[in-house]
């Protein structure tokens, strides 16, 4: 017996074990991913049995939702330095696609200085090239603080869903909810004085032709919006707020606080506006945690609504509304 016993040890210690041995790992792996242990707080992920903790840390967050515990704590002076840099990145990178029609209405006005000062003229193209700029400075400062911790991708949930079926589910439950939120909201708004949200302004640079159309759908609908808005304040903040004293283990006082943030920027849509959105950042907020902090649901939520917004717009403009 003991011979026995012997041989089988050398034979496992030469890799010699072939399907057996890989069962094995597979049931832990399988396991760990269907009913994962508890983490403590501060760690990203588990290290398997005869596993790298990095291989380890990688497959478990991408194969199962995050749990309840408490994430790491950050204190309030670096979430301070993060929010006020990210903010004031996404402010800059808007800038400087405006600059040549700034420079043509400063160079207008100083050739007629007894003329009034002339507005710049900023197309339909120029303005989503400055939502896109935005965006991408924003996403780029956020990632360059989470690389610098080593929690990106546990504080932007991208990868695959476990369940599509159920993250479109999701979707389409954001989709609907926020129009119903932007019907009543509106009510809301006139009923408390505070004016209809007034997005006129953009809508009439949506809709100037059919290919500007499609450039505000893809570039900004798709992408500065639904993608760079959810990661930035559905991803980003949330993830920030979660681990600051005060607000760990509140979930709703987090999503409180980030809607107002998110209903801020929205100032030229009026109070009513800044309000209204406010109510869909807090709807969105909802979704993503209802997915365990995944943020597809509410990325394609996102930006389906301001794709069916404006194409609505534009059917408005040529006539199809009206029959």
């Amino acid at each position: 017996m003991q011979k026995l016993v012997g041989m089988a040890l050398r034979w496992g210690k030469a890799g010699r074990w072939g399907k057996a041995g890989n069962v094995g790992k597979y049931a832990q792996v399988t396991c760990a991913r269907r009913f994962p242990a508890p983490e403590p707080a501060g760690t990203q992920g588990i290290a398997l049995t005869n596993q790298a903790p990095a291989q380890a840390t990688a497959a478990h967050t991408a194969s199962v939702p995050i749990t309840s515990h408490l994430k790491a704590a950050i204190g309030w002076p670096l979430f301070i330095a993060q929010f006020i840099t990210v903010a004031l990145a996404y402010l800059i990178a808007s800038i400087p696609p405006t600059l040549p029609a700034l420079i043509e209405a400063i160079m207008t006005a100083v050739e007629n200085p007894g003329a009034e000062p002339a507005e710049p003229v900023l197309g339909s193209a120029l303005v989503a090239s400055t939502v896109v700029a935005s965006a991408v400075a924003g996403i780029l400062v956020a990632w360059l603080w989470l690389r610098r911790e080593g929690r990106w991708a546990e504080a932007i949930r991208l990868e695959a869903p476990a369940n599509w079926r159920s993250t479109l589910g999701w979707a389409a439950l954001g989709l609907g909810g926020t129009l119903v939120i932007f019907t009543l909201g509106a009510w809301l708004a006139e009923a408390m004085g505070l004016g209809a949200p007034d997005p006129t302004f953009i809508l009439e640079l949506v809709t100037e032709s059919p290919a500007l159309l499609a450039l505000w759908i893809v570039a900004v609908a798709w992408f500065a919006a639904g993608f760079g808005e959810e990661v930035l304040y559905r991803g980003f903040l949330m993830d920030r707020l979660e681990r600051l004293s005060g607000l760990r283990g509140r979930p709703w006082a987090v999503l409180v606080i980030q809607a107002l943030l998110f209903g801020l920027p929205h100032a030229y849509q009026g109070m009513g506006g800044m309000m209204v959105t406010a109510m869909v950042g807090l709807f969105l907020g909802w979704i993503r945690n209802r997915c365990g902090g995944n943020l597809w649901a509410a990325i394609i939520a996102h930006a389906a609504v301001d794709t069916v917004s404006m194409s609505l717009a534009y059917a408005d403009k040529i006539g199809w509304m009206t029959g």
